[in-house]
């Protein structure tokens, strides 16, 4: 399987990952993580926050992006050098997150590509929003 190579990418070009957030999923990635904010794994802890109920860890959603570079734009055989991320609004259990990438720069020279990162919920909120750079693969 191999990703596209920097001849293959254009300007705007856009993919997608969505994925309904479940309460297994942040016990997983707490436990992978080791990320046990009560925030995060206590209700009653939650309850008591601004945000009134346990929310997702950012970098869980943040992971979705993650998939989508390497899985599909620019995909297997890329290289992440940066990312920057806002975090913007609360990811919820039951939300459905779509990470969507759009180019937004190529430098052939450099074999680099630059593209817009961001994850929205099922209501179009941005509760993610960044930036990337990745190596594509050469072949």
């Amino acid at each position: 399987m191999k990703g596209k190579t920097i001849a293959e990418i254009a300007m705007g070009d856009i993919a997608e990952f969505a994925k309904t957030v479940s309460e297994g999923d942040i016990y997983q990635y707490a436990g992978i993580s080791g990320d046990f904010n009560p925030v995060h794994v206590n209700e009653a802890y939650a309850e008591k926050t601004f945000f009134k109920t346990r929310i997702a860890h950012g970098m869980l959603s943040a992971g979705f992006i993650s998939n989508v570079l390497g899985n599909q734009l620019p995909g297997p055989g890329s290289v992440y050098i940066r990312q920057e991320l806002d975090f913007l609004a609360p990811v919820r259990i039951g939300d459905t997150i779509t990470a969507r990438i759009t180019v937004i720069g190529i430098d052939a020279e450099k074999n680099r590509v630059t593209l817009k990162t961001e994850c929205i919920n099922q209501n179009e909120t941005t509760v993610i929003s960044g930036q990337a750079v990745l190596s594509p693969p050469k072949s």
